[in-house]
């Protein structure tokens, strides 16, 4: 460590000491039973969207479902039904509407900070976290840059719903909206790099499609989550048959390098938006599946470990959403005999969560999956920060009847085929890793010699992806020398 990084690392604990900060390994996060009793005594008397640093610890899969004074449980996943799905197989979905701010992002930006700020590469009483997104992962960064008294910098396209933009003015960040909707990443990134330029002392970019904490925090604790739920789950010769989730920063995805590890045979398909086909057709476009940016391949995406990319119609997404949560949706849905308890938590599924229930579906009955076939996905978020969408659907398409349900149902779940979908060969993957090169070499800096050391190296994900343990140990050491952890032992 250098003179300047024990420096900072002396302001970064003099600032948490200060404001009372404890940061939670990543142990902690997946198992929270190793949290000190004191702190979830604490946690009893604050909500779980407060801007109050012992949410840190509510970084977790398995906080209490409730709003205010919860504690911790298992997993919280839902089971979607077959006279849902409309397939044999079961398929499993992690809910993230339980973390702080209502998705898992703040799992997601957790990491990139947090190991700088462990290390003495950030300093939070001079820099500036600056969080280039399409909506969750800046609500999450600026989240978590709150909690650890880090100020931030939201960058994100100016089409995103309103709900992430009181988010963000609520937590006092500075927001810079850039041209476009969903899938105009370039525009980030351009705005990015103007703002750093700019200010290149000052701020500090924490880049989700290129932090390698992003992604580990999925391995270390989303993958051992999906492995928690499918051992209890599990009955007789049911196996973890698949994972479906839309490749986004590709974060997510790093809970099938886990998984894989654990079952060899699983089959991992990563989707995206049918109106922008980056991956399958090396196609551009907008696109309405708010969540998942597109346009180029993330950096910190394994492609290797990926066994098929489908695309999903956003149209498809929009008229489920309607399904989901009109009142004449809901009531047709429990007509059809879906059990009445998931009709009624159907909003625990944001526009993305729908793009995976339906990709999810798609690989299902592409390989004639059975009984004995289990399908693992996420709903990074709810139907709490999109109802202005809701409301704007309202207003373009007028009044929801039990008719438009019954189409909905039929064409956008039954009816669900496999188009649009492509099971990869060796030169597949490659050729998407390839894609990479346009955006992170010409444009981002990134060397040749990494990009072929991801394709090559058979260590290259495996050492990234362990470093979690690592950086706990880092953690623990932050923690002993702010001395705060003394008053719960």
């Amino acid at each position: 460590m250098t003179k300047t990084q024990k420096k900072i690392l002396e302001n970064t604990i003099k600032r948490c000491r200060e404001r009372d900060i404890i940061i939670p390994t990543y142990e902690q996060m997946y198992n929270p039973d190793k949290i000190p009793q004191g702190i979830k005594d604490e946690l009893k008397n604050i909500g779980l969207w407060d801007l109050h640093s012992r949410n840190l610890f509510r970084i977790t899969w398995k906080n209490e479902p409730v709003k205010f004074g919860g504690g911790f449980n298992g997993v919280n996943f839902m089971e979607i039904p077959k006279e849902l799905s409309g397939v044999k197989a079961r398929i499993l979905v992690l809910i993230g509407k339980w973390f702080p701010t209502g998705s898992h992002k703040v799992g997601a930006t957790f990491g990139p900070l947090v190991e700088k700020l462990v290390r003495g590469e950030f300093d939070p009483t001079t820099q500036k976290a600056l969080w280039p997104s399409t909506g969750n992962y800046c609500r999450g960064g600026a989240y978590d840059a709150y909690l650890l008294a880090c100020p931030s910098i939201a960058v994100l396209p100016e089409g995103m719903s309103k709900e992430r933009f009181e988010w963000l003015k609520k937590v006092g960040s500075e927001i810079y909206p850039t041209p476009g909707v969903e899938s105009n990443v370039k525009e980030v990134y351009d705005k990015t790099k103007e703002l750093k330029n700019a200010r290149p002392d000052e701020i500090v970019v924490l880049n989700q499609f290129d932090e390698i904490g992003n992604a580990i925090w999925h391995y270390a604790v989303t993958g051992r989550a999906m492995e928690e739920v499918y051992q209890n789950e599990k009955k007789g010769r049911q196996r973890f048959s698949a994972i479906f989730l839309t490749q986004g920063s590709a974060g997510t995805l790093g809970c099938a390098d886990y998984i894989r590890k654990l079952h060899p045979q699983v089959k991992v398909c990563a989707g995206e938006a049918w109106q922008c086909p980056t991956l399958l057709y090396n196609g551009f476009g907008g696109h309405r599946i708010e969540g998942i940016g597109d346009k180029h391949v993330p950096w910190i995406h394994n492609l290797k470990n990926m066994d098929m990319v489908a695309d999903i119609d956003d149209e498809k997404c929009m008229r489920l959403i309607r399904l989901f949560n009109e009142p004449a949706g809901r009531k047709y849905l429990k007509r059809m005999k879906v059990p009445a308890e998931i009709v009624d938590n159907l909003d625990l599924f944001g526009i993305s969560s729908v793009a995976n229930l339906i990709g999810s579906i798609k690989m299902a009955k592409y390989y004639e999956m059975n009984e004995n076939d289990i399908i693992f996905t996420v709903a990074t978020d709810s139907m709490e920060l999109y109802q202005s969408r809701l409301k704007e659907l309202h207003e373009e398409h007028g009044e929801y009847s039990e008719v438009d349900a019954a189409k909905d149902f039929e064409t956008c779940l039954q009816a669900i085929e496999t188009d649009h979908m492509l099971e990869l060969s060796y030169w597949d993957k490659k050729r998407m890793h390839n894609l990479k090169y346009f955006t992170w070499v010409e444009q981002q800096g990134k060397s040749v010699e990494e990009l072929n050391a991801q394709w090559y190296d058979e260590d290259y994900w495996e050492k990234r992806f362990n470093s979690y343990k690592e950086w706990d140990k880092l953690i623990e050491e932050f923690n002993e020398k702010t001395g705060l952890l003394k008053k719960y032992k």
